[in-house]
This record gives structure tokens, sequence and C-alpha cells, in this order.
């Protein structure tokens, strides 16, 4: 797809859509961001939009370039890849937006990478965690660890702790991301010596878990492993202590596991539930402290890992931003690859991939009482 297509393409949806654009003063720098707003997994996309835009306010104490007011541009995915494409061409052929930021998860960014980085607009993903998101071209980045980075440390820690010799996994095979995290999983338990006795498959949109969860009492797991977005993980969890699975057949999440949710959903059933996080809101060092202070006073609500991913993001995109000198893709794109900041996340860079370079901040959390705390 070429520029004069892109426009077409984004005539047509303008005259489609009756309210589509944030009006912006002239002299402001407009970006924009694609997130799921709407829908069953609004709470990765909310969370992050949080994030944005408390972060998003401190910017613009001071403004970038000179004291121009930075703006973000929504536009909100509904968890639709195609609703998150019609965005990116909204934003990048209508609004012209230098940056795009998001989107979601990693099946919508595997549909808009290509988009920006055939219009060569820089795209920062807060929340991707699949294989593959920045080999998708050289304007795609990402501030989210992959499962790669995070998974072995959860499962060296599992093994370590608990004496875990055997599991069941259980994965959705019909989105990128949890089929990402399983194939990392999988990897890492052969690594480490860990028997296999059932892969179990199940669609992202499921309710209903009995048949595989039974199979795999019957197996008698010293774990269950699971890659899966928050919703159908906390009906695997009701699922497991409804039939009798022991509370001591602990379960270990991916990355999806990893929201304040799975406890509101699933309550006492996901006591003892084991995920790894780069960040965790008890961390003990001023920056983050000020951050989850300032997150509660405006939200009412406690911050998770997304939020704190897309604070970190918006102040290392304004601060490239000041760098480049001038609201430039191009610019935009040089500036980002030599980033270097501390944030609350900790000590970020990005690698020659535009992956996250730094993976010293991951922890092992544990759900007790429907919050989670660093596994001791």
């Amino acid at each position: 797809m070429n520029k004069p297509t892109l426009a077409v393409s984004v005539l047509a949806l303008a005259a489609a859509a009756a309210i589509w654009a944030v009006p912006a003063k002239a002299d402001d720098v407009t970006i924009g961001a694609i997130e799921i707003l709407t829908g069953p997994n609004a709470r990765y996309g909310v969370a992050i939009k949080n994030g944005f835009d408390l972060a998003l306010g401190e910017v613009n104490k001071a403004g970038v370039l000179g004291g121009k007011k930075l703006v973000i541009q929504y536009e909100d995915s509904a968890g639709n890849k195609d609703q998150a494409v019609n965005g990116a061409r909204k934003l990048i052929g209508l609004a012209k937006v230098p940056l795009l930021l998001g989107p979601t998860i990693s099946n919508e960014m595997f549909a808009v990478g290509p988009v920006a980085n055939q219009q060569k607009v820089p795209i920062v993903g807060t929340s991707t965690t699949a294989a593959g998101i920045t080999a998708i071209g050289s304007y795609v980045f990402r501030t989210s660890l992959p499962e790669s980075d995070v998974i072995p440390v959860t499962l060296k820690a599992a093994q370590a702790k608990f004496g875990i010799k055997k599991v069941a996994v259980m994965y959705a095979n019909d989105d990128a991301f949890s089929k990402s995290g399983y194939d990392v999983f999988k990897a890492t338990l052969d690594k480490l010596g860990i028997q296999i006795l059932t892969t179990e498959t199940f669609g992202s949109k499921d309710s209903d878990f009995s048949a595989q969860l039974t199979k795999i009492k019957s197996l008698n797991p010293d774990a269950i492993v699971v890659s899966a977005l928050v919703e159908p993980a906390s009906g695997i969890l009701l699922g497991a202590r409804a039939i009798g699975i022991d509370p001591k057949v602990r379960f270990i999440g991916g990355n999806g596991f990893n929201s304040p949710k799975l406890g509101d959903i699933a309550g006492e059933a996901a006591d003892g539930t084991l995920v790894g996080s780069p960040w965790f809101i008890a961390k003990d060092d001023a920056a983050n402290t000020k951050f989850v202070t300032d997150y509660r006073a405006k939200y009412k609500e406690d911050p998770d890992q997304f939020a704190a991913q897309a604070y970190d993001t918006l102040h290392i995109v304004a601060d490239a931003i000041n760098k480049a000198g001038a609201a430039d893709s191009e610019k935009i794109k040089t500036a980002l690859q030599a980033t270097k900041s501390t944030g609350v996340m900790g000590p970020f860079s990005f690698t020659a991939d535009r992956d996250p370079a730094d993976t010293s901040g991951v922890v092992v959390i544990e759900m007790k009482g429907g919050k989670f705390q660093i596994l001791k």
C-alpha cells in the first residue's frame, strides 16, 4: 500500500464516521494511540490509557519542543484487528501524527505494525509481548518485555521453590499472544527437564473448560501452566477449583495473568497463582512510590503493570520528541533508538532490534487473598 492509496482509504473511512478526530490547536504536537477501550479486554487498554494520561499531565507542565502542548489522539480498537488498522489509517492519513502508541495486544500489532512501518511512522507497543513483534519492521518498537524474557524466570522460580517435576499445559490456540506464550513455556519446560503430561487447547472466548480440566485432574500434575488473557484465565481457575483440583496444584501464568482483575474475577480460586512481572506495585524506590500515589489519587484504584509500562513509555516518547527537535517521524525514530532513561520500571534502553534491553527488574509474584505479592 502506498500513501495515495492510504489517503483514499482514509477519506472513505472519514465519510463513514461522523466523529473520528479530537480537535487540537495548531501549535500542539499530536501523537496517536490505538488501545482497547471497550469490550472484554478493555481492562488492559483502559489501564494503559490511564498511564499515558498521568504521564501526559507531567510532560505538559513544561511541554515539548520549547513549550508546545503534547496531545494524544485515541482510537478505540475494541480488540478488533480491522478496527485497529482503521484507527491507524485515520491517525496517519488524516491526523498526520508523527508517532503511534499501541495497539494493546499482539494480534492487533501484527495487523497495525505493517501499516505504520510502510508509512514510515514509528509505532511503540507498550503491552505486546509475542515473539516477532519488532521483526515486523524497523519502525516498530516495544517497551514491554517479551514473554521469552519473563517466563523462564517464572518457571525457574517455581521449580526451585516448589520442586515442580510434572505439569499440564493449557493455551488459547486462536490468538497470537497466547500461542507465542505457549511456545516459550514449552521450550523452557523442556530446557528445565519438567515433564509435560498433556497439552490442552481452548478458544479465547470459551467459558467452559471442564473437559480439559477433568482430564488434567486425572493425571495428577504438580502444577498447571496456562497461556491466556485474563478472561479465560479466570474461567480456568474457577473451573479447576469447582471440579476439585487441589489448591496445592499451582497455576503458572504468562503475561495475560498479570492483572488485578484476575483476583477480582476468580477470587480465592486465584490464590497461589504465579506470574512473572517486570514491575511490582510495592517496588521500593522514589519514582515508583510517586507514580503509585499519583495514580491512586487520580483514578481511585491501584495501577497495574500495563499502566506502569504506559507511564514510562509516554515519558520516553516525549523525551525522544524533544531530542528529535521536531515532530518528524524519521527524527523521532532515530531519537527513540538512542533512548537511555530510568523510570518506574527501572533502567531502560532499546536493543538494536528495538526490544527492551534490560531484564533486571523481572520479579515473580504470587496471588494471595485477591492481591499479588512478591513470591518469598
